[in-house]
């Protein structure tokens, strides 16, 4: 028989907000988390703003061994304290080999390695700190994690670009299938840094590159790019028998995962919805729904005119009629473009439609694009009970992943 598996903690960090509840209710208020960035100077560039999250790492991890880390890692064991003690978890001698890591991040070490690299090229390789060496490395984030919590049982880094969160988050549940783990740790992190915001400004990915006041608005006619953010997640992923043998609250089951890589990704200014069009069918199939059996779709659209269209494209091609009934949201409108960390993001946002019965609201939904014509919930949370979600990533380069997570009992 094979093991159910389901969500018992939510530990996040976001710029609406720092913890689930916080979370939920600045969806809920479709309230815009953008502001000036004060990490680094932008005195130079249009673009000035992005999602940037306030947060003291001592609030939640104590002074004890953060000097040397660096923010995703901060980020990403905040959230993990969130999400142990939200969830009642405590990592003992007898379950810490049956519990396990998995966390998505790409650009989570790109601006670790770029100070060590400039120390090194500056006074020399003798002279770097060898303390921030671990930073440089992509599974830093993950690694501290269990370093810092005591966990014992697998440990993995997930990259694969804009799905990453959504990914490690079913490299975990597989893990609990198998009988490899209980409980795992799973989410997904990515930081605010000057080198990432550079590398997508000079790209002109960003909205506001051409002078222009930046927005966020998917699906809009207005739309011209990303609005730079970051943001951390940590699931707590059980078996369900587990769960309830420990007396767990638990949030929301997950029911269907699918992944598909589509070979031509970004090609000639535009994406092919194959990729994402073959995830969804495989992950509705996995989780024994009709397309109808959907309520709500929390997508990844982010404001650009390519990804837009094309999501609104293979919502029509999956759903067929159906696909004007129900109910297409981002949250990106609200939260920014955090790559690996929003498909974790957007899972919590599900959670949390499950939970709270809300659907959250795609803001600044103002002129109609005829080639995006669903309902996208503008501007506006609509109450609704919700029993299914779809969670969408698509990357790109031609990574798609979708989820399908349900209410429990």
């Amino acid at each position: 028989m094979d093991r159910s598996v389901v969500i018992t903690g939510i530990g996040v960090l976001s710029p609406i907000g720092i913890g689930k509840e916080a979370f939920w209710e600045g969806l809920k208020k479709g309230r815009a988390g953008f502001k000036n960035i004060s990490l680094f100077d932008t005195s130079n560039f249009n673009v000035h703003i992005a999602g940037e999250i306030e947060f003291d790492p001592v609030e939640f991890l104590g002074k004890k061994g953060i000097r040397d880390l660096d923010r995703s890692t901060r980020l990403i064991n905040s959230a993990s304290k969130l999400a142990i003690d939200g969830s009642r978890l405590e990592i003992t001698e007898e379950n810490t080999h049956y519990t396990g890591v998995s966390i998505g991040t790409t650009f989570g070490s790109l601006h670790s390695i770029f100070q060590f690299d400039r120390e090194g090229l500056l006074e020399g390789p003798r002279f770097v700190n060898p303390s921030h060496f671990p930073n440089t490395v992509i599974n830093s984030p993950a690694s501290q994690i269990s370093i810092r919590f005591k966990i014992k049982g697998f440990n993995t880094t997930i990259s694969t670009g804009f799905c990453s969160g959504l990914d490690a988050v079913y490299y975990a549940s597989d893990f609990i299938k198998l009988k490899r783990a209980d409980i795992i740790l799973a989410g997904g992190v990515e930081e605010l840094c000057e080198e990432t915001f550079l590398g997508f400004y000079k790209l002109g990915y960003l909205s506001g590159n051409d002078g222009s006041d930046p927005i966020c608005c998917p699906f809009d006619m207005r739309r011209n790019g990303i609005i730079l953010s970051e943001g951390a997640v940590i699931l707590i992923i059980e078996d369900e028998e587990h769960a309830l043998n420990r007396g767990a609250d638990i949030l929301a089951k997950v029911m269907g995962y699918g992944n598909s890589f589509n070979l031509t990704g970004y090609k000639k200014n535009r994406y092919e919805g194959i990729g994402l069009k073959n995830a969804i069918s495989i992950a509705l199939k996995e989780a024994s729904l009709m397309p109808e059996g959907i309520d709500y779709v929390c997508s990844c659209a982010n404001s650009t005119k390519e990804l837009d269209r094309m999501e609104t494209e293979v919502i029509k091609g999956v759903f067929g009629e159906y696909a004007n009934k129900i109910p297409v949201s981002s949250i990106k409108s609200m939260i920014g473009e955090s790559f690996s960390a929003s498909g974790a993001l957007a899972l919590t946002a599900a959670i949390g439609a499950i939970q709270r019965g809300f659907i959250p609201p795609t803001i600044n939904y103002k002129e109609r694009d005829n080639l995006c014509d669903l309902d996208y919930v503008p501007n506006e949370p609509r109450q609704r009970d919700i029993n299914t979600v779809l969670v969408t990533s698509a990357d790109p380069y031609g990574q798609n992943t979708a989820v399908v997570v349900g209410k429990y009992g």
